[in-house]
């Protein structure tokens, strides 16, 4: 499976080799520096518009109407997100920040894009590409403590007047956090974010990832239904990757509630040891970068097995 998995995209291939054929980081590093010149990662910075936006929009496309078949994933944010996932260097990007900063404006109340709007998972990736290309995005670590609801996570319907929170809304909130932990170090602003995020991992946690906690049933079926790229949407796999990177960055073992969920994501894996796609998101794309429904995925097999690996590594 390692031969087939490494025979990929630099974006894919690079993460292959540091975390499961656990190559020395001179050779990883050399091919994570090829995705801003070679293909995934060179593809889709050559759509960047020259202000520094992608499709002419910061989460929408110029011109959506909201007619077409799906959200799409075109925009300023979503390629910034798919960029900064895949790993390319910021330094591909220079300049990037202050042309965003001067052209893009947030659809909604045309709000000044590094500052964020009321959305939490915009809010999230906005902080996380902030902080990747070195814009001010500071404020945004206290804007979710500020907007965490009563039972731990976060909703991004708040602004509509929900009190109860979302899995996809706090996944992606956490996921944010997180960030700004990883690139502020023990400052006061990482302590207090950290506060928050652990507050959001134990309302996922008390739900097993998967569980409604007032009646102990699967949240949907879509919960272990599993597609790349994830975007926005909240399963066990997307959850769980989560979870290993907490746990790596906070040197602590995974936590036993999520033992039930590891098994579904194990329980999706086919005999060959890969993991099938189960669908493609709707909506408009730049390029296709994984298989589909019903093929053998790169992406999610490397998920997939790096999930397992750490958790049958701390259970063994």
């Amino acid at each position: 499976m390692i031969p087939w998995l490494l025979d990929s995209d630099p974006a894919l291939r690079w993460q292959v080799e540091r975390d499961l054929a656990h190559e020395p980081a001179e050779v990883w590093e050399a091919t994570r520096a090829r995705i801003a010149t070679e293909g995934f990662g060179a593809r889709l910075l050559a759509h960047q518009d020259p202000d520094g936006q992608w499709a002419g929009g910061a989460f929408f496309p110029a011109g959506f109407t909201g007619q077409e078949d799906g959200q799409p994933w075109t925009a300023t944010t979503w390629s910034l997100n798919t960029l900064r996932e895949w790993g390319m260097d910021a330094g591909a990007l220079r300049g990037t920040a202050e042309l965003i900063a001067r052209n893009s404006r947030w659809e909604y109340d045309d709000l000044p894009y590094w500052g964020g709007e009321v959305d939490c998972c915009i809010n999230a990736w906005t902080l996380a590409n902030g902080l990747w290309l070195g814009a001010d995005v500071a404020p945004l670590a206290s804007w979710f403590s500020e907007h965490q609801q009563s039972d731990g996570g976060w909703n991004c319907e708040w602004v509509s007047g929900s009190r109860r929170s979302s899995v996809h809304s706090t996944l992606n909130s956490l996921k944010g956090l997180l960030a700004f932990e990883a690139a502020t170090g023990d400052s006061s602003a990482s302590r207090a974010a950290r506060h928050s995020r652990r507050s959001g991992e134990e309302y996922l946690l008390e739900r097993g990832l998967f569980r409604r906690l007032s009646t102990g049933s699967a949240i949907a079926p879509w919960i272990t239904v599993f597609a790349y790229p994830f975007r926005w949407f909240y399963d066990v796999l997307n959850a769980a990757d989560y979870f290993r990177e907490a746990s790596l960055h906070d040197g602590t073992a995974p936590d036993p509630r999520m033992a039930e969920a590891v098994e579904h994501i194990r329980a999706a894996r086919q005999p060959d040891g890969t993991w099938l796609q189960a669908h493609r998101h709707a909506g408009r794309v730049w390029f296709e970068v994984d298989v589909a429904a019903g093929e053998p995925s790169k992406w999610l097999t490397l998920y997939g097995t790096r999930v397992l690996n750490w958790w049958d590594s701390a259970a063994g």
